[in-house]
């Protein structure tokens, strides 16, 4: 798989369009096809950390986690209409272009540099956790798998540009889907069915899809996951850069929701998938828990030695199934290196260093920052040993640094009084809190103070339950009564132990928590410091609520809520002078037809 990965990486780089322009090295020429946008947005997020977190989840806390799922089929009608059409029609190559054109080049520096941080996190926790898991079970040494996958990575990443990122990405989607589901198969078929497996996870109460508990501390219920779980993935499928770029490499708008559509498929296949994973994988160890018993150091090793005590001694297929975790990893990290090379290139590289810089210098400098990222995730791996659950640490990694990106990026789209003063101050204002959550939950959970109770387990069925037995009786210590009853002591200790509520925040609600701090605190600073006239607002920067969300009003109703957006716009006129010719150009730029006959005047003028 690594072979087949760096081969893909070599024959754009020789015989495919020469990787000497940021259009193709970044965009790949903007003529990628269905098929394999759809794979890339898919591979891009369901990463290792799906394959290996997802299983432990419902192994661990039951089946609750499967309801994200519901939450994709109102992300992706979202990403479609309301916020893929205005990175579209811009023609961008970093999303947070968008944010200079909305607001100013300050809010445009902050929205990269949070998205940067985060993408960085996130690749290092994407690759530590499959290191980790594979090297305690398989014997494959953590130092060796790192080190593979982040220079495979690189290697076909700079060298072959986006199109091998997204070819590669589409073999790899392809191998991690007949890695999981032969292992799951075999499993299910080991255990006499899914209507076995299901019968001895409801023993248990693993089996529940109607908890509607509306408390926000609530880890998974119907809302956390529905409502909560929309904010945090539209932040992933609406503004990541890393899917943006994907759906603008397409050639056609229609091509680029026709891959979101299939995406939609594919990813609901596979959660559904990896959820009935865990469910095997409990089932296959309902009498002795391999967390319990000492077997394994953590849940994220679960699926490896599922994979090698149920078919290990089949040749070929444990290592299929290092090939389908390997190839989680090296697809969420290519993406990662690709888009970060676009987005220091475009907000922090031409801005400095001057628009003027040709074409190939350009691209020679994204394949650099690439490799630096490369270098700089490669540092940061061991980091992610210190976050916990795999997929609780890094669907929080989107919510502490995602949420306030997708607030920003909102409060844009859908606020046409939205000043840059407010954005600027909502976005910072969502960061700290979003921070001081997150760091402080971390800080808690470190020092036992918030505690997630797992479903009921059984170590019966070990070989030394007895032992198991007492130790955990060994364990459990007596209070002193020095001075106070040990009912006191126990009533203070509880006190003393209590973190702030905010802390007890569900990461679920994360990104929406940090969305909802920048678009109040943008509108009420925009309030005060003369907020922007919709109708001198450029509306190609404004999602038309009253066309896409608002369709079955009436026509009046829908052109209220236009908010007369665009209605006294003049188009910005920048001249530029050709060198070699001399001559003069004027660009412009509207999506408003009747643009045109201020366009003509501005001409005749001239």
């Amino acid at each position: 798989m690594l072979v087949i990965s760096a081969i893909i990486g070599i024959y754009y780089a020789c015989f495919g369009a020469k990787q000497n322009t940021t259009s193709e090295f970044l965009m790949a020429g903007r003529n990628m096809g269905t098929f394999p946008v759809a794979m890339s947005l898919i591979a891009s997020f369901m990463s290792a950390i799906t394959l290996l977190g997802t299983p432990a989840e419902v192994y661990q806390y039951g089946t609750m986690y499967w309801l994200i799922v519901l939450a994709f089929f109102l992300v992706m009608p979202a990403t479609n209409y309301l916020y893929m059409p205005i990175f579209y029609e811009l023609h961008v190559t970093s999303a947070y272009e968008y944010l200079e054109l909305r607001f100013n080049k300050l809010v445009r520096c902050l929205g990269s540099a949070t998205f940067t941080v985060q993408m960085t996190l996130y690749m290092a926790v994407v690759v530590y956790a499959p290191a980790l898991a594979l090297s305690q079970v398989t014997g494959i040494h953590v130092y060796v798998s790192v080190t593979a996958i982040f220079a495979v990575c690189v290697f076909y990443t700079v060298v072959g540009g986006m199109k091998a990122v997204m070819w590669t990405d589409t073999v790899q989607v392809i191998i991690m889907f007949i890695s999981m589901a032969v292992v799951v198969f075999k499993g299910d078929i080991d255990k006499g069915g899914s209507a076995a497996v299901w019968a001895i996870n409801q023993e248990t109460g693993r089996v529940e899809f109607g908890d509607f508990d509306p408390s926000p501390a609530k880890r998974h219920s119907v809302w956390s996951l529905i409502v909560g779980g929309y904010f945090t993935w539209v932040t992933i499928y609406g503004v990541n850069q890393s899917q943006v770029q994907r759906y603008l490499t397409a050639t056609t708008m229609k091509q680029a929701r026709d891959a979101v559509w299939i995406n939609l498929v594919g990813l609901v296949a596979l959660i559904s998938l990896c959820c009935y994973g865990g469910m095997v994988i409990f089932a296959r160890y309902a009498e002795c828990d391999l967390l319990t018993a000492g077997f394994i150091a953590k849940p994220d090793q679960l699926f490896p030695r599922f994979v090698m005590d149920t078919l290990g001694n089949v040749p070929g297929v444990p290592g299929l199934f290092v090939a389908g975790i390997f190839s989680g990893a090296l697809s969420t990290v290519s993406s990662g290196l690709n888009s970060l090379a676009a987005i220091c290139l475009e907000d922090f590289v031409r801005p400095f260093c001057g628009r003027e810089m040709d074409d190939a210098r350009a691209t020679s400098i994204s394949k650099f920052i690439a490799l630096g990222f490369g270098a700089l995730c490669f540092g940061l791996v061991f980091v992610a040993a210190q976050l916990g659950n795999v997929l609780e640490a890094a669907l929080s990694i989107f919510g502490i640094l995602g949420g306030p990106l997708l607030g920003v990026f909102t409060l844009g789209m859908f606020f046409p009084w939205a000043n840059s003063i407010g954005a600027a101050a909502g976005l910072l204002s969502s960061l700290v809190l979003m921070l001081w959550i997150g760091v402080g939950t971390q800080v808690a959970k470190a020092q036992g103070f918030i505690k997630v109770p797992r479903k009921p387990v059984s170590f019966e069925g070990c070989p030394f339950n007895s032992t198991m037995a007492n130790f955990t009786s060994s364990t459990t210590t007596e209070l002193p009564a020095i001075g106070f009853d040990t009912t006191t002591l126990m009533s203070m200790e509880n006190e003393m132990d209590k973190p702030l509520g905010l802390y007890n925040l569900s990461y679920m609600w994360y990104s929406a928590c940090g969305c909802m701090t920048v678009i109040v605190v943008g509108l009420i600073v925009s309030a005060f410091t003369k907020p922007q006239n919709p109708r001198k607002l450029n509306p190609a920067l404004v999602c038309n609520t009253g066309k896409t969300i608002y369709w079955f009003l009436p026509k009046k109703a829908k052109e209220f809520l236009r908010f007369h957006v665009g209605d006294e716009y003049v188009p910005e006129i920048k001249p530029k002078s050709d060198t070699k010719t001399g001559e003069i150009n004027v660009a412009f730029s509207s999506s408003n037809p009747d643009d045109l006959q201020t366009i003509s005047n501005i001409g005749m003028q001239t």
